[in-house]
């Protein structure tokens, strides 16, 4: 049709041109006799003009018409001036009116197809833009679509999303190839489709991720049974060539009831419930819980307001200090951090770190803690000589790579003299891996800092292990102390201290509360000890007034 169009097209400037060179060529005048030609131009003349209009219309296309337009109203001046024409150059005439009339026919035929070309192009486009084109589900842009026109037309019934996951579809891509992984993922959505109504709606979200929605539901228990039936459906063997698979996947629900409610809403549920049935062992459907959710909330918010409590110096440390029972006096600190929340005030470690270990914020967060107690404990040196400063190392202190050097360089920079700084470490953190802690600890004793173990005794199978770990101190749980108002608790701290004794570990006892306690540790000849009874965790300004008063007794 287009080479049909060209022909014509080139017919067409032809023929207009030798109908404009009619009248005169070059300024030359034509002569008719009876109707016959008595001059025709050069054939050359018309043909080169034709090459050039044609070549220059490649780049113009509307610059072939011009010859047309020009050739018409020559034909007209030529009729107005000798008031006739031939019968040659009238049948030129008609010979383009026709050409122009089968080029119009020839160019609505190619409209016609060229319209047929876009409509299917823009069919394309459509499907494109909301099916899958691997398992030829709607996409997330068609669930979005039918799920915010089931949510505006809910009335007083409920709507449900269910999300599928797939357990372990990464492994199978892996193991089997990517060919398996797409037969997979297309008999996913032939199971799910087979499992829901007709007006229901299921999506392919992207990867091994699926939703399905339900919409207009009278009873909530239709929500659940859809979705363990889809899991049983799943459940059954799949053969992908030689290979039997089984498709086993994990399911989230959540429920919303009348219009209102915003699909993002509805899916954030959705994708809570799929989170705990994972968290549950995979395998199983799981309706969104709100007390969860709310829980879930917290957890983020509180997230949010650690990070930005570490951006804005919101942190805090505190001293306990640890005296000597013989004289009870204050021979050295354990450092505590707290956090002066803005909203619900001073808090202790106990609110925060286990979130703060689980961000990975600790070492951060310990690193700070280190340096802020070094330097404090380096002032409190001109005054006291002697102090002694514990610090809490956490399990990812422990394990990082860098902590030799941290440490190294904090001495370095606060003064403080290594012999005087304490690092303390739980039992169940230093018994995690006992090879790489004695190797961890063996480097920080080689910058002369002394090595604690806390809450010692609560681990009666780590002591054997004991002696592997270049341990100094031993602070003794306060459940121990706590135990020797009863007969038997006596006899126990007893007997953890001589444990202390026999490895050579200087004895430190942990939440002494009253002197009946402080007097039956100094019976026992534990040599020092922290507590209530003492003192309570408190800011430097206090602990340096404390020393000052301590000090002046003893003058």
């Amino acid at each position: 049709m287009d080479r049909a169009r060209r022909v014509v097209d080139d017919a067409m400037i032809f023929a207009s041109l030798s109908l404009l060179a009619w009248p005169a060529l070059f300024g030359e005048a034509v002569g008719v006799d009876g109707g016959v030609l008595t001059y025709v131009p050069p054939i050359a003349t018309v043909f080169f003009l034709g090459v050039g209009v044609m070549l220059l219309a490649t780049r113009w296309p509307l610059l072939q018409y011009a010859p047309v337009a020009s050739a018409v109203i020559m034909a007209g001046f030529w009729h107005f001036r000798h008031g006739t024409v031939s019968p040659a150059l009238t049948w030129l005439i008609i010979a383009i009116s026709a050409i122009i009339l089968l080029r119009q026919f020839l160019g609505a035929r190619t409209n016609e197809s060229l319209m047929r070309d876009l409509s299917r192009q823009r069919a394309i486009l459509a499907r494109q833009a909301f099916r899958d084109p691997l398992t030829e589900l709607g996409n997330r842009t068609m669930f979005i679509d039918h799920a915010t026109d089931a949510l505006a037309d809910a009335d007083d019934t409920m709507t449900a999303i269910i999300l599928v996951d797939l357990d372990g579809f990464k492994e199978i891509n892996d193991t089997y190839g990517h060919a398996t992984g797409d037969a997979l993922l297309r008999t996913t959505a032939e199971r799910l489709n087979a499992n829901v109504r007709a007006n229901d709606t299921v999506s392919r979200l992207g990867g091994d991720e699926f939703v399905v929605l339900l919409p207009r539901l009278t009873d909530d228990q239709i929500a659940d049974a859809v979705a363990n039936r889809i899991l049983r459906d799943l459940a059954q063997p799949l053969v992908v060539g030689e290979t039997v698979l089984t498709i086993k996947a994990s399911a989230g629900i959540a429920l919303t009831r009348g219009s209102g409610t915003a699909v993002d809403a509805v899916m954030r549920e959705a994708d809570l419930a799929l989170y705990q049935a994972k968290a549950e062992g995979k395998g199983v459907a799981r309706r969104f819980d709100p007390a969860q959710f709310a829980a879930a909330e917290r957890r983020r918010q509180e997230e949010a307001q650690l990070h930005r409590a570490l951006e804005q110096n919101e942190f805090e440390v505190h001293y306990q200090p640890i005296v000597d029972l013989a004289g009870e006096h204050t021979v050295g600190v354990e450092a505590l951090v707290r956090w002066r929340h803005p909203e619900r005030g001073l808090l202790p470690p106990a609110s925060f770190l286990d979130l703060a270990e689980s961000l990975g914020m600790l070492p951060h967060l310990g690193g700070w803690v280190l340096e802020e107690a070094c330097k404090q404990a380096a002032e409190w040196q001109e005054r006291n000589p002697g102090f002694v400063l514990n610090v809490n190392l956490s399990a990812s202190q422990l394990g990082n790579p860098d902590l030799i050097e941290e440490v190294r360089a904090v001495l370095e920079s606060t003064g403080l003299p290594p012999h005087l700084l304490v690092l303390e470490l739980t039992e169940s953190v230093a018994l995690t891996d006992l090879v790489e802690s004695a190797r961890v600890l063996g480097g920080l004793k080689t910058l002369g800092v002394r090595i604690a173990l806390d809450d010692f005794g609560t681990g009666f199978s780590s002591l054997s292990h004991l002696g592997a770990l270049p341990v100094d101190v031993v602070k003794i749980d306060r459940s121990f102390v706590q135990a020797m108002q009863e007969s038997s608790g006596a006899s126990v701290a007893e007997a953890v201290l001589q444990i202390a004794r026999t490895f050579n570990l200087a004895p430190v006892a942990e939440g002494v509360e009253d002197a009946a306690q402080a007097s039956r540790l100094r019976a026992l000849e534990c040599a020092q000890a922290q507590g209530y009874h003492f003192a309570r965790p408190m800011p430097a300004g206090d602990l340096t007034d404390l020393l000052n008063r301590e000090a002046a007794l003893r003058l």
